[in-house]
Formats: C-alpha cells, structure tokens, sequence
C-alpha cells in the first residue's frame, strides 16, 4: 500500500476558510451598526411623535374640555372654539348634540353619538375622533396631526352655572336649613364636589407620515 503524502493546497484551503469566518464576523459587525442606526431613529421618531400627543392632551384638558363644559348650554360654542385655534386648524368631527352627551352622560346614554364614535377602539381615534388639530413643526419640518376622542365618561356634580366668585371648584348647591358659609346669611347645604372623570384617547402622528405615530390613554377628572 502506498502512502500519500502530498499536502499541497492545505494553505490554500486554510485561508479560504479564515476569509469566510473573517468575512462573516464583518458583515455580524456591519448588521449590528445598522440594526442599532435603524433602532435609534426609530426611538427619536416615537419619541417626536409622543410628544405631540402629550401636548395634544394639554390642549384638550386645559382648554378644550373646559371651555366646552363651561359653555355646555351655548349653541355656539364648537365654532367659538375653531375660531380662537384658527391657526391650528381646530375641526369638531361631532355634532353639538353628541358632544354634550358625553360632557354629561355615561356612555350608555350617548344616543346622540354614532357607532364609531362610542367605540373604544383605539382604531376610531383617527377615523371617528370628537376632534382634531394642528401642531406646527420646528425648523420647517413637517408637523403633527392631533386626533381625540372621549371614550367614556362617569358623570360627576361639576356645575359651571353655580360657580362662587373666589371658590376654586363648581359645585352644585342644593338647598336646605344649614348655613351656608359661602354665600353669607343665605340657608343651603354645600354638596360635596364629585368631579366628572372622562377617559380620553389622543392620537399625534407626522402630517408627512401616518407611521410616526403615538397613542396615548389618560383618565381627567373635571
């Protein structure tokens, strides 16, 4: 039996080899970078986009929702509203009818108000919102489309037509022979305020691009 004994191209394979691991370790590398590029823009684009819906809930808690319920009874004050946010683009997507029932009413009773519009469905808060506007971008760049709705509603005792001058809260006074301490020399018990307390859902996406989104829940109690 003869032996062999002939190693040539052993080199030839071994580097081969050593190439391929060298160039699988690179391209892992080079997978990693751009994973983590693409994760970091993504962060700043969620992040650009929560912010425009936190500041979508300023707007509707701290001028919106109260407005409207201190002038709950007027007929015009949907329009009132769209006029003074005329540079946001103000729009109300309900009718005067539902918006007061949900101001007021537990879902249940919002007769007033469409399907979609009751609906809990996050889906609903761009395609039925109660309303939406406009938030400017900075530097040029394209900005947000604010969309919200109420969701539901546990009606509390707040009452924007009884309110005291110098008294932080709206309560309802009920009448009665206890002194009220309030209005001086005048009977009445003081009820207990029990604020209104709404579950809101608001929606910020880029005007430019409906994925740059955010959504957020917030119960505010009024």
């Amino acid at each position: 039996m003869k032996i062999l004994d002939n190693e040539r191209g052993v080199a030839l394979v071994t580097s081969l080899l050593l190439t391929l691991i060298s160039l699988g370790v690179v391209l892992t590398l080079l997978y990693l970078v751009l994973q983590g590029t693409k994760m970091s823009a993504a962060r700043k684009t969620y992040a650009n986009s929560l912010e425009a819906s936190y500041g979508g809930v300023e707007v509707v808690t701290k001028e919106v929702i109260p407005y409207l319920f201190a002038n709950i009874s007027s007929s015009t004050k949907m329009t009132d509203l769209q006029s003074s946010f005329g540079g946001n683009s103000l729009t109300f997507y309900v009718s005067d009818a539902c918006i007061k029932q949900k101001l007021a009413l537990p879902a249940e009773l919002w007769s007033a108000c469409s399907d979609a519009q009751r609906s809990q469905s996050t889906d609903t808060i761009k395609s039925a919102p109660d309303l939406g506007f406009k938030l400017r971008g900075t530097s040029g760049k394209a900005g947000f489309n604010v969309y919200s709705k109420i969701v539901d509603t546990s009606p509390g005792n707040s009452d924007p037509s009884s309110q005291t001058s110098g008294e932080a809260e709206w309560f309802l006074a009920a009448s009665g022979a206890a002194y009220n301490p309030v209005v001086a020399g005048s009977g009445g018990v003081k009820v207990k305020h029990i604020p209104g307390v709404y579950k809101l859902e608001v929606q910020g996406e880029r005007e430019t691009s409906s994925q740059e989104k955010a959504t957020l829940s917030v119960l505010y109690a009024y």
